[in-house]
């Protein structure tokens, strides 16, 4: 026997109309590449995102087609974010991060069909626009009078002219709920980046997850700045979740240094501020060495790769700033777990809560956890054993776009790559990566991408990238390389030969020269024999 309710299709344009219905005077503040503070209503980017819908029909351009977005935390870019998904299309968020070779080859690998960015980025696009045959649009996200002059890209339109002439209505087709809605490309696997492909239903029951109390507790009564970029698996959800809830949204832009973000928080009064690590490094410095204070903060989510205690024990001693460490993935729409504490941890001691809070929290509903050892048994929550952690549920992947990578789930569950253990009460703690990548400043790095360029140079025989411990970055590479017979080179030399071939923060740190690279019966490298021999190798920029 079937229920006798209504059903309608979870789609991404219900969200931006019932904000604009039930919270339209919403304010949605940005910080603009033109440098000035832009204020806008949840209304006004409804409409916005209308006129987009209206001027992607102009261009043709089919349901189900990507639409790419390579721009900044701000307005135009929600306006984007809810006119492309909500009227069919794909929404593509890339990152600027990207050498332009990987930025390129992602960008044909979507097959994206419009291209909309923010002019800061124009160097970027100029470097790859002529290897992209698939965009049949570029669009710089500015007004006409400050579109870039002479820029070598064929029919570059800006955005507000695009648009300007566009209803201001429109009305949304109703999708397949598990129609696409947006696509993430993710470098934390082994090989090219994979794409992961989210659904209307899935980022809708992402978004009603992340505003859940035990998850980030938004309400239309928060001030929430995203600093996690939104070109970064969608900014954790958090444009979508705020809409849903009417809540301020502020924007930083791409001023993310210390004193800007602070000077955001206390003039827009920031209840909620989410982002890696190294983002709060830097505002706390700026916090420390002033003397200041938060009038309004009172939570921020730190994601991305692990919190440091110090850090933790900074906002909350020191600030009174309660610390969500939350654990996610690209794979995951990312939100897999955050670390709320229950009733009877609270009367723990500091010390108990600082460790408690140090792990990556418990599973939000609407995602399951399993461990497994090592024989391929599932191991019990008992705080003490570890395996391979594995994930399933609403919105974690299926497979990648386009098949990439074949089969990737085991009996239905998706493997991390994280080793992690889970106590009794569903807190769950990352001990290691089974992931052959490193994560520096909550982005990922290709070991395998940094050994192919140095594998490359004429003098190497072979070579090896593992991660070191950093303070600030979490992670950096370093590359242990073999030489050829009778070779010379010197690291500086080797590093020197990196440049142009990868994104700078992707360059190793240094490079360590061993007589020999340690194998395994198949002819695999052994890093796990390499992190042993170089356990007590410093970074170059620790040691001075």
């Amino acid at each position: 026997m079937l229920g006798l309710m209504q059903q309608h299709e979870l789609n991404i344009s219900r969200i931006i109309e019932f904000a604009a219905q039930c919270h339209g005077d919403g304010e949605i503040v940005s910080r603009r590449v033109e440098g000035d503070i832009h204020r806008t209503t949840y209304r006004e980017v409804a409409a916005r995102a209308r006129k987009i819908a209206n001027a992607l029909d102009a261009m043709q351009v089919e349901q189900g087609q990507r639409v790419a977005t390579l721009a900044w935390n701000g307005y135009r870019h929600m306006e984007l974010y809810f006119g492309i998904s909500s009227s069919g299309r794909v929404l593509h968020t890339l990152n600027p991060r990207l050498h332009p070779e990987q930025l390129a080859w992602i960008i044909n690998h979507a097959e994206d069909t419009v291209l909309c960015f923010d002019t800061s980025f124009l160097p970027l696009i100029q470097a790859v626009h002529s290897r992209c045959p698939t965009v049949k649009h570029w669009i710089a996200m500015c007004d006409g009078a400050a579109l870039p002059k002479e820029s070598g890209i064929p029919g570059l339109i800006a955005y507000e002219d695009w648009i300007a002439g566009q209803p201001d209505t429109y009305d949304w087709p109703v999708v397949d709920e598990n129609s696409a809605a947006s696509l993430c490309y993710t470098s934390g696997t082994t090989g090219n980046p994979k794409g992961v492909l989210y659904s209307h239903r899935s980022t809708m029951l992402h978004s009603y997850a992340v505003v859940m109390p035990d998850a980030m507790c938004l309400s239309a009564r928060d001030s929430v700045l995203p600093v996690v970029p939104m070109f970064h698996v969608n900014a954790w959800g958090l444009p979508y979740a705020a809409a849903m809830t009417g809540c301020k949204l502020v924007f930083p832009g791409p001023a993310m240094d210390g004193k800007s973000v602070y000077e955001l928080i206390e003039n827009e009064k920031v209840t909620l501020a989410a982002g890696v690590p190294t983002v709060w490094q830097m505002m706390l410095a700026h916090v420390q060495a002033n003397g200041l204070r938060f009038s309004t903060m009172n939570r921020t989510v730190i994601g991305g790769s692990a919190c440091p205690p110090a850090m933790i024990q900074a906002f909350q001693n020191d600030y009174k700033v309660e610390v969500l460490h939350a654990w996610g993935m690209t794979e995951l729409s990312p939100l897999g777990s955050v670390c709320t504490l229950k009733n009877k941890h609270l009367a723990e001691s500091p010390e108990a809560q600082l460790k408690r809070r140090q792990s990556q929290g418990r599973p939000i509903f609407g995602i399951e956890l399993r461990i497994k050892g090592h024989e391929g048994q599932v191991l019990p929550w008992d705080g003490q054993q570890s395996g391979e952690l594995q994930a399933r549920g609403h919105w974690v992947v299926g497979e990648y776009f386009k098949g990439e990578g074949g089969e990737i789930l085991d009996e239905g569950w998706f493997p991390t790559g994280d080793v992690a253990m889970i106590d009794g009460d569903g807190f769950m703690l990352i001990t290691d990566r089974s992931k052959d990548v490193i994560k520096s400043g909550g982005e990922w790095i290709s070991s395998i991408e940094v050994e192919n360029i140095a594998m490359a140079h004429p003098a190497v025989a072979m070579a090896a990238c593992i991660g070191m411990r950093h303070p600030k970055w979490d992670e950096r590479p370093v590359v242990v390389v073999a030489l050829k017979p009778n070779a010379t080179l010197t690291r500086d030399e080797l590093l020197a030969f990196y440049q142009g071939k990868t994104a700078k923060w992707q360059i190793p740190d240094d490079v360590l020269f061993v007589p020999a690279i340690p194998l395994g019966a198949t002819g695999k490298m052994l890093k796990t024999k390499l992190r042993d021999q170089f356990k007590d190798y410093q970074l170059p920029s620790l040691s001075a």
